[in-house]
């Protein structure tokens, strides 16, 4: 399946999520529904995927961060539960997606007012790849 695929079923879950449990309720939970939500749809979803940080060729740390999900091991989902999305959210998630070194990424704020303005894609220009 194609990332351009994956982002369908990716946004279609997340509406489901959101119409089923409302706003307002902490990030862990939209997590656990949301990853049930795009297992219940046949795709592969790995939770807290740990990304090994190195500076200059050097390893930091093991596990610095973890991704929230990743979808097919192709789309990485940042997740929120504020009111409203910031710069420095899309600038972490394309931080992560370099790291992880993937293309496409979704930030889904489950705390918007209207859902439409929670998601989000944000995807890598080849020279932002290390």
């Amino acid at each position: 399946m194609t990332p351009h695929e994956l982002s369908y079923h990716i946004r279609g879950a997340a509406m489901e999520v959101y119409n089923t449990l409302g706003p307002g309720l902490l990030e862990s939970v939209y997590h656990k529904a949301l990853a049930l939500e795009l297992e219940s749809r046949g795709l592969k979803v790995e939770s807290e995927v740990p990304v090994k940080v190195y500076y200059k060729g050097e390893l930091l740390e093991e596990d610095a961060l973890r991704l929230d999900i990743v979808v097919e091991d192709q789309v990485v989902l940042e997740l929120k539960s504020v009111e409203m999305l910031m710069p420095i959210h899309f600038k972490q998630l394309r931080t992560y997606l370099r790291l992880y070194n993937k293309e496409l990424g979704w930030l889904i704020n489950f705390g918007a007012y209207d859902f439409k303005d929670g998601l989000c894609s944000v995807k890598l220009d080849k020279e932002d790849k290390i």
